[in-house]
């Protein structure tokens, strides 16, 4: 699924010669800018818009794909990564129903 997306993306980014602005440094903005757009869509209360909220989150995703394939990271290499490694910081035994940090547990 992720290579189909990525390859859509590099597709739709060439066709406009986009390529040229998608530097690691403004991809990562990018995410940070999307993501503070997701957030809006909660600023005020719990309620929320489940279209919007999945316009911005195709933003913020778009961009880690444009991140990852600029880096030369398989996006889910790295996510199967980072669960293990939470896995370990985050036993079961010790965090299971607890929001505490994994060095408070």
């Amino acid at each position: 699924m992720m290579k189909e997306v990525r390859d859509k993306l590099r597709e739709f980014n060439k066709e406009r010669d986009w390529e040229q602005f998608h530097t690691p440094e403004n991809l990562a903005k990018s995410i940070a800018i999307e993501a503070g757009e997701l957030l809006e869509c909660f600023q005020w209360s719990g309620k929320f818009d489940k279209s919007k909220v999945s316009e911005e989150l195709a933003d913020v995703l778009s961009y880690c794909i444009m991140l990852a394939d600029e880096l030369d990271v398989d996006p889910e290499d790295i996510l199967l990564a980072k669960i293990e490694q939470n896995a370990e910081k985050y036993p079961v035994e010790k965090a299971k129903g607890s929001s505490r940090k994994y060095d408070e547990l």
